[in-house]
């Protein structure tokens, strides 16, 4: 197991301590199993050596194995469990184990022959884990990781502490929040916008940015071409046909969908771009938003749909709309921080089901949602709300 073993060690002295993402801290890492999905680049596998070097308790025997390492040319994922625990081994951690063809019954023949044995695996966003060949629904306990929010783009870039706020002490309180947050910041909204353009992924942080947007159009394509192919089994031409699918959306998001039109353009069945958007949806590169329902209505087409961050607005528009970024934005970190999000009837968006927000410019006036309870106008390029006037830019630090 020694070229595992000098792998492991190349990468964890490459970690630090310094930033977190914000979901390491709520992970129950004392499970047996556990599984992190999330889009490419938004720090699964940082989150995993940076818990196998720091956050094991001190002398846990731990080994760090990706799924495409040529080791597994070899040797299967049993197999170098089963080597691991013979050599007193006590946590696994497997990366990108979508990329292993047979993942899910090894994954669940470890968890069941080796009870001893800790396991830690990442997937992509767009995996089924408890879809796979083998029930794992009973075993592992799932979590999604996001893109950044703004205010962990903050953390991470310019060295804040800054904590999350939840949206019922945002609405109760903004003026106070939105003021003692802007001490602390400086200059909010200059630092907003330039999150909006490149702050969505962490590796932003590599080079300050300098090359974020055309790492940001390879992830693009790998989740397309890598990910999103090798777990639905795509051909060559259904990649074409999903890469032109999200072309047409990303010009004209938000994007309200004649299903039948997009099949004619495709040549495909509606059915099959239906398929695309959902999954497209799990890949992390489409946020697909529908009007309150209730039972089957929710699984027909979607209402609307938005590229799933801002930043993919970026790389894949010259010049991106910006109402069509505000909305963006408001709906992801939502979604992201755990909100039940749907559009609303009256305003743009309807909030667990209580709160309505008419998100918009400097300007925006209340007329759009005048005489709705729990209303609520959100404002780009303000710096401190007033009344029912909240700054876009504080819906950033709700995770």
């Amino acid at each position: 197991m020694e070229p595992l073993i000098e792998y492991q060690q190349n990468l964890v002295d490459e970690v630090n301590n310094d930033f977190h993402r914000f979901l390491y801290h709520r992970l129950p890492w004392e499970s047996r199993m556990l599984a992190i999905k999330g889009l490419r680049g938004a720090g699964k596998t940082t989150m995993l050596l940076q818990h196998l070097k720091y956050g094991q308790p001190q002398g846990t025997k731990s080994l760090y194995i990706t799924a495409d390492h040529p080791w597994l040319y070899t040797h299967t994922l049993l197999d170098t469990a089963r080597m691991w625990v013979q050599n007193g081994g006590q946590a696994l951690y497997i990366d990108e184990v979508h990329k292993y063809a047979n993942w899910s019954r090894e994954i669940k023949n470890i968890y069941d022959g080796y009870p001893k044995l800790q396991l830690f695996f990442t997937a992509s966003s767009a995996l089924d884990i408890y879809r796979g060949e083998s029930d794992l629904s009973r075993r592992v306990l799932t979590f999604t990781l996001p893109g950044m929010s703004f205010r962990e783009y903050l953390n991470l870039m310019y060295g804040r502490a800054l904590a999350p706020v939840s949206l019922t002490e945002l609405l109760s309180n903004p003026i106070e929040i939105s003021s003692t947050l802007r001490k602390q910041i400086e200059i909010p909204i200059p630092l907003f916008h330039e999150y909006l353009m490149k702050g969505y992924l962490p590796f932003v942080h590599d080079d300050r940015g300098k090359s974020y947007l055309p790492k940001l159009m390879r992830v693009i394509e790998t989740s397309i071409t890598d990910d999103l192919a090798f777990i639905e089994n795509y051909s060559a031409t259904h990649i074409v046909k999903i890469k032109k699918l999200l072309g047409v959306i990303a010009e004209s998001a938000p994007f309200e969908p004649n299903i039948s039109s997009l099949a004619q353009k495709l040549q495909l069945g509606r059915d099959t771009v239906n398929n695309f958007l959902h999954q497209l949806e799990r890949a992390f590169l489409l946020n697909l938003a529908n009007r309150p329902s209730e039972g089957v209505a929710a699984l027909q087409k979607p209402d609307k749909i938005y590229l799933e961050n801002t930043n993919l607005s970026y790389a894949l528009r010259e010049h991106p709309d910006p109402g069509t970024t505000r909305e963006t934005f408001f709906l992801n970190q939502l979604r992201n921080a755990g909100y039940k999000i749907h559009l609303a009837g009256k305003g743009d968006f309807l909030v667990d089901k209580t709160y309505t927000f008419e998100v918009g410019g400097r300007n925006k006036s209340i007329k759009q949602i005048a005489g709705i309870p729990n209303a609520y106008i959100v404002s780009d390029n303000i710096e401190i709300g007033f009344n029912n006037k909240i700054p876009l830019w504080l819906f950033g630090f709700l995770y």
